[in-house]
């Protein structure tokens, strides 16, 4: 009789044993329901263990497995979602973290530092007040558009030469992400952090990369799942669908990387269509073709 192997899940899941992939998909979907209904009163990772009958470690590794975030950040999410709708509809920063069970402005602002790169206050005003600084830089797929705020990297993007666009236009498109922020040109303020990037070296201590995603929850998650594609390896939209526990939401996958805001440190270049097509790219099919022929280049020089 041939013993089959423990795959990677089995042991990543530890104490939880072996992997019921049916059995895991209820839990998750039971967890999601949970969280969903009781959010506002911010349940604690034992609450949600208990309601899905497992231990709050088995609960934390299969949660994060399955949706890229763990409970906690989920709770938050959607917090912060609706945070997002009250502000809109003009409602002050208190009454916000009010009505989304946060116990003062304090707290709601540190969410959206995490979450936004911004304050709620400069989400309010569509990012009126802040400054974000940016420069072009030569990398080994053209000049680079590289912008960031005090908290870290918020956007990298190409010229998409395949559609006629100039540095103008690349700036352009990212500028409409926050219509109403200061925009200061200053290579010098992003100069050591796409030196690290493209060099693909640790950030140094003195400057560290640090990524702020800018999205919705679903937006953010699926960035988050791209950004766990090694080097050299391709998924498909409905893997990264089924990652996050929505196997019909490829086409939500879609847009969503459609809408990645970090171009090549958010590697969406590593995925194609289901039929192996290469599938789109906000920054041209060209710059895909040569960003997967780059990455093959450096693995194989590993190689030898």
């Amino acid at each position: 009789m041939l013993h089959q192997a423990p795959s990677h899940q089995d042991e990543t899941d530890g104490e939880a044993g072996r992997s019921d992939p049916s059995g895991d998909y209820a839990r998750v979907r039971r967890a999601i329901g949970f969280l969903t209904e009781h959010w506002l009163s911010h349940p604690s990772l034992e609450d949600l263990s208990r309601a899905i009958g497992l231990s709050p470690s088995q609960c934390q590794k299969l949660f994060k497995r399955w949706c890229g975030l763990s409970p906690k950040e989920f709770v938050q999410a959607i917090a912060l979602d609706h945070a997002r709708v009250l502000l809109d509809d003009a409602a002050s920063v208190l009454e916000t973290a009010h009505e989304v069970g946060l116990s003062g402005g304090g707290r709601l602002h540190d969410l959206f530092v995490t979450y936004e790169a911004m304050s709620p206050g400069e989400y309010k005003r569509r990012g009126q007040g802040l400054s974000i600084s940016f420069g072009f830089h030569a990398s080994p797929f053209g000049d680079a558009l590289l912008m960031a705020t005090s908290r870290g990297l918020c956007g990298l993007a190409f010229v998409n030469e395949d559609a006629g666009e100039s540095k103008v236009d690349a700036l352009a498109d990212m500028q409409r992400r926050w219509p109403q922020a200061t925009f200061v040109d200053a290579p010098e303020a992003c100069a050591l952090m796409a030196r690290d990037i493209f060099a693909l070296v640790q950030p140094t201590a003195k400057a560290p990369t640090r990524l702020v995603l800018i999205g919705s929850d679903f937006d953010v998650r699926v960035w988050q799942a791209l950004t766990r594609i090694p080097m050299g390896q391709a998924v498909s939209y409905k893997h990264i669908a089924q990652h996050l526990g929505q196997p019909t939401a490829s086409r939500a996958v879609g847009s969503a990387i459609g809408r990645n805001p970090l171009s090549f440190v958010v590697p969406c270049h590593r995925v194609f269509r289901a039929d192996g097509a290469l599938g789109g790219y906000h920054w041209g099919l060209t710059r895909k073709r040569a960003l997967i022929g780059w990455e093959t280049g450096r693995l194989t020089q590993r190689k030898l």
